[in-house]
């Protein structure tokens, strides 16, 4: 049967498979715009991208190294997924992802074989009986591929009583931090790339498109986009509300090692089916986390109780007999969502653009929200 999700084309600005692999087009630009990106995280550094394949100079700006492990979007990995059940026009969008990441695996990895960032595990997604039939139909109205399972096939994980389950064979696991250091190297290699770790940003001028930065100095471009995360409400007046969520890294007994290699992304899991996992794939830990501990904070750096979280999280009966796995490490991840709703990046000022919320699923959707802000600098760099 074939893909219906196509196979991956080929980005602008490389060359396919077999033609000696992707290689960073010419420096020699001088009708591209000089495009200031403020952060390194995952929009950050695939907007940079972007930006360098349509022709554009850019300058990033980082507050730490590139990239940086206190960015939000670093991780071991993120989930892939289509299905949105009920929804099929979000579903062929989501399934459009596929797409964009298999390109961007082809681009970032020059064609490595085993290199790649991007692992089609699959993902099961828990529902109510009563949904599995939805589901079914959401799938097959959007050409995703989908399969009925049965909870008992994955005794390893742990499902709400009673529920059924469906899986997404095509779709699977982002090796998130890889894919950061992999989009900082094709980065630091392209001539019209410039990487400047160790340059805070303290506030960006949207008229002039201006960034003042912490140790006096100022970068000026004739673009700027913010794309800093959470911390993107300190440098533009607009308003987000900061989320924290707590993720507990397991390590599984060695005796299940291989099981957990082969189980999928899993999603709606626990007593009350707020819960999620992804597995150990790719020499990652098993990570676990619920939407019952995620909360509204006012600041990125204050107190919490790593205990108590990671308690609720456990308890949550995300994995089976989970007392039974080391837990290797407590993490607090944070985001930003909008009232609007909005996760891509909106126009801040007449040379200014910006990511203020790009929400829980920001890692996964960064591809589309880099493509959008560059298709519309092509429109309006003939007014900048």
């Amino acid at each position: 049967m074939a893909d219906p999700l196509g196979s991956a084309a080929t980005l602008p600005g490389t060359t396919t498979a077999g033609s000696g692999g992707s290689r960073p087009a010419s420096g020699d630009r001088s009708d591209g715009l000089r495009v200031v990106v403020v952060g390194g995280g995952i929009t950050g550094l695939l907007t940079a991208i972007r930006c360098v394949l349509a022709g554009h100079r850019v300058v990033l700006l980082e507050r730490g190294p590139v990239p940086h492990p206190g960015a939000t979007s670093f991780d071991q990995h993120r989930a892939l997924r289509a299905l949105v059940v009920g929804d099929r026009a979000a579903t062929r969008r989501a399934a459009e992802l596929h797409r964009r990441w298999r390109e961007l695996d082809a681009l970032l990895c020059d064609h490595l074989p085993g290199a790649g960032l991007y692992r089609r595990v699959g993902v099961l997604q828990a529902l109510p009986p009563g949904l599995v039939p939805a589901a079914v139909a959401t799938a097959a109205a959007a050409g995703v591929p989908l399969r009925i399972v049965h909870p008992s096939a994955y005794p390893l994980i742990g499902f709400p009583r009673g529920s059924g389950a469906v899986l997404e064979p095509h779709a699977g696991t982002l090796l998130a931090d890889r894919v950061l250091h992999a989009a900082a190297r094709w980065l630091r290699h392209h001539p019209d790339a410039e990487l400047r770790p160790g340059r805070e940003a303290v506030a960006v001028d949207a008229d002039r498109a201006r960034v003042r930065l912490a140790d006096g100095t100022a970068e000026t471009g004739d673009v700027v986009l913010v794309a800093a995360g959470p911390w993107t409400g300190a440098l533009l007046d607009r308003p987000v509300e900061l989320h924290r969520q707590t993720m507990v890294y397991l390590r599984p007994p060695a005796a299940l090692a291989h099981a957990w290699a082969a189980t999928p992304t899993a999603g709606g899991l626990g007593a009350d089916g707020r819960a999620w996992l992804l597995p150990s794939v790719a020499g990652t830990l098993l990570k676990v986390s619920t939407d019952a501990v995620r909360r509204e904070v006012t600041t990125l750096s204050g107190p919490d109780d790593d205990a108590g979280w990671a308690a609720r999280v456990l308890a949550a009966g995300v994995v089976s007999d989970v007392d039974g796995y080391d837990v290797v490490r407590v993490k607090h991840c944070h985001y930003a969502t909008a009232e609007s709703g909005d996760t891509g990046f909106v126009r801040v000022g007449p040379a200014a653009w910006a990511r203020p919320a790009s929400g829980p699923d920001g890692f996964r959707t960064a591809p589309l929200a880099a493509e959008a802000v560059v298709a519309e600098l092509a429109t309006q760099s003939s007014f900048l």
